[in-house]
């Protein structure tokens, strides 16, 4: 028998991890975000950059956990990376660079909050905020396009994290 959100037996659980949106702007990709977050059980949403499109479309696309999922809008991007370094974040930037580590080989430090940064749709994370990341990490790609929807990358990303968080804590 399918199980629907009300006979599910998943367990609430909250991860020490922040998603830190550096100008993403796409009303779907925005509400499929706050989907993302709801479903990994991270801490807090940040959308920093860009406003936050907020409308029928994203609210359709997040199914209305918009309504209870911690989130905030900051201006400037770098700020916020340096606030959050300045409150014991490690900052993991997913981001395809000359010297960034594939996503299964990354070794989380599980004594630090997380803040898991993406960027634009369309350009990625920016210069300015890659430097301010203490790791770079992309995700292997096999097929002839460099790149995927900032959503399904988060989403791989934010299942190993959880993945390797669940399992220092067995």
């Amino acid at each position: 028998m399918q199980l629907t959100h009300y006979t599910s037996k998943f367990s609430p659980h909250n991860f020490p991890i922040t998603l830190v949106c550096e100008n993403v702007s796409d009303a779907s990709n925005v509400g499929s975000l706050f989907r993302t977050a709801d479903a990994f059980g991270i801490e807090k949403l940040i959308f920093s950059g860009q406003p936050i499109p907020f409308g029928r479309k994203m609210a359709k696309t997040s199914r209305a956990t918009e309504k209870y999922v911690n989130f905030e809008w900051s201006e400037e991007p770098s700020r916020t990376l340096k606030d959050l370094k300045n409150l014991g974040y490690q900052i993991i930037a997913l981001e395809i660079t000359d010297n960034s580590t594939p996503l299964v080989d990354m070794t989380l430090k599980t004594s630090q909050p997380i803040a898991l940064l993406i960027g634009d749709e369309n350009f990625g994370v920016s210069e300015g905020c890659l430097k301010l990341s203490d790791h770079l990490i992309h995700i292997d790609m096999f097929g002839q396009n460099s790149s995927m929807n900032v959503v399904q990358a988060a989403n791989i990303a934010l299942y190993e994290i959880t993945k390797q968080l669940q399992n220092k804590q067995i």
